[in-house]
C-alpha cells in the first residue's frame, strides 16, 4: 500500500511545500473537495496528474455553502480512509485547513457571484454560491495552482468558477471533468450514502430521466415540454424536484422552446431526505 500524502493544516506549511515545487520548476494542480472521498474525487486527481508534476487535493468542509437547515453537521467526514484513498492515486499533498484556519476571527470579506451562479441552485439555496466562491477563491490564493480540476456533476459550481476566475483575472486554469457513475448510471456523490436501499434502487430514475429528456430536445422537441413530462415522471416515482431544465451550456441560460447549439439538462429532487443533482450534455443523449 503507498505511502499517505503529507497533510498539512497551516497555511505556512502549504505554501512552504508549494514554494519548493515552483523552485524546481514544477506545475501544480488543486483538487479541491469536501472529504468522505469516492471513485468520482480519484478520478480528479489522477486528470491532475497528467496536467501537473504535482497534485493537491484540499479537505474541507466548508461551513459557508450549508445553510443552518443543511446536513453540515452530519456531512460525512471520513479522514483515515479519505488519507488511504489519495495515496491509491499518488496524491502529493493533502491541505486540509481547520475552520479557524479557513476563516480566522474578524474574517469579513466574500464573493458575491452572479451570471452562471442566477438560477437553477440559487432558487433554493441561495447561499451557495456565495460561500463556494469564496472558499474556492481562497484556495487558489492558498496553493496558487496552474491548474484546478473540477467535477462536471456540479456543473453549474463548475460555470460560476469559470466565470469567477475569468472576471477576477484569476491564474488558474479550471479542468471540468466529466461526471463518475456507478454500473446503473446513478452519478457517484458522498451524499449517496444517505440513501436507503429502496431509495438507492429508485435513485437510478434521476439519470435516466435527464438522458430521456436530452434525448428528446436534441431531436427537436420543445424543452419546456420535455422537462414538464420529466418532472411527472420524477414526481410519480416518489421525488420531489426542485428543477429540471434545458439551459444553455455555457450561461446556463433556461431554453424553453427548440435548443440551438451547445445544451444542458440539470436537475435536483429529493428522494426521501437526500437531495440529489445530476446533469447531462443534449449532445450526450442516448450513449
Amino acid at each position: 500500500m503507498a505511502n499517505a500524502p503529507r497533510a498539512v493544516r497551516k497555511l505556512t506549511e502549504l505554501r512552504s511545500e508549494v514554494a519548493l515545487w515552483r523552485k524546481a520548476g514544477e506545475r501544480v494542480a488543486l483538487v479541491p473537495t469536501m472529504g468522505a472521498l469516492h471513485e468520482g474525487h480519484l478520478s480528479l486527481v489522477r486528470l491532475a496528474h497528467t496536467r501537473a508534476d504535482r497534485v493537491v487535493a484540499s479537505i474541507f468542509v466548508n461551513p459557508a455553502q450549508f445553510a443552518p437547515t443543511e446536513d453540515f453537521d452530519k456531512y460525512p467526514r471520513t479522514w483515515e480512509s479519505d488519507l488511504a484513498a489519495l495515496a491509491s492515486v499518488s496524491c502529493d499533498l493533502v491541505w486540509a485547513p481547520t475552520k479557524a484556519e479557513m476563516y480566522p476571527d474578524g474574517f469579513a470579506t466574500r464573493v458575491a457571484p452572479a451570471g452562471a451562479a442566477e438560477g437553477l441552485e440559487t432558487q433554493f439555496r441561495p447561499h451557495f454560491f456565495g460561500g463556494v466562491a469564496t472558499v474556492v477563491c481562497k484556495l487558489f490564493l492558498q496553493c496558487q495552482p496552474d491548474v484546478a480540476i473540477f467535477g462536471e456533476k456540479d456543473y453549474q459550481q463548475l460555470q460560476v468558477i469559470t466565470q469567477m476566475v475569468r472576471d477576477l483575472d484569476i491564474p488558474v486554469e479550471v479542468i471540468g471533468a466529466p461526471t463518475v457513475r456507478e454500473a446503473d448510471g446513478l452519478a457517484m456523490s458522498s451524499r449517496n450514502a444517505y440513501l436507503s436501499a429502496a431509495e438507492r434502487a429508485t435513485a437510478v430514475l434521476i439519470s435516466q430521466t435527464i438522458r430521456e429528456v436530452a434525448g428528446k430536445v436534441g431531436k427537436g422537441e420543445d424543452g419546456a415540454a420535455a422537462t414538464a413530462a420529466g418532472i411527472r415522471a420524477l414526481t410519480a416515482a416518489g421525488y420531489r424536484v426542485d428543477y429540471l431544465e434545458v439551459c444553455g451550456a455555457a450561461d446556463l441560460k433556461p431554453i424553453a422552446g427548440t435548443v440551438h447549439g451547445p445544451a444542458r439538462v440539470l436537475v435536483a429532487a429529493w428522494l426521501g431526505k437526500t437531495r440529489l443533482i445530476d446533469n447531462v450534455a443534449v449532445e450526450e443523449a442516448g450513449r
